[in-house]
């Protein structure tokens, strides 16, 4: 098992850079084929590629966790719905439709 960690480490360390490299071309590539034609807006360098790529992660995509949240905010509202009788379960279902603007299936029913 050591032996595989010999390999595997530095191949990591070595990927990180590559992929950040291959990701930075990437939307240097993009950018400079797609947004000078269509907007006239400047070229990129690859410094840039890079600061917009870092951008666009912060500001979208987060820093890891792959769409799992957090775990103990999860746990915490599940317990508390177990813990509702299914009246006031339904009354929190209708205000979030109400505040966020969706109908569940039961608010759906009811209309017809």
């Amino acid at each position: 098992m050591k032996k595989k960690w010999i390999w595997i480490a530095p191949l990591a360390i070595l990927a990180i850079p590559v992929f950040i490299a291959i990701g930075g071309e990437i939307v240097l590539h993009l950018w400079n084929w797609l947004l000078p034609p269509l907007f006239g807006w400047r070229q990129i360098t690859f410094w840039q590629a890079l600061g917009l790529l870092a951008l666009c992660r912060i500001l979208f995509g987060g820093w890891g966790g792959h769409g799992n949240g957090r775990p103990h905010l999860r746990r915490r509202w599940k317990e508390r719905c177990e813990q509702m009788t299914p009246e006031e379960r339904e009354r929190f279902r209708q205000r979030m439709g109400e505040r966020f603007g969706f109908r569940t299936a039961s608010s759906e029913n009811k209309g017809q």
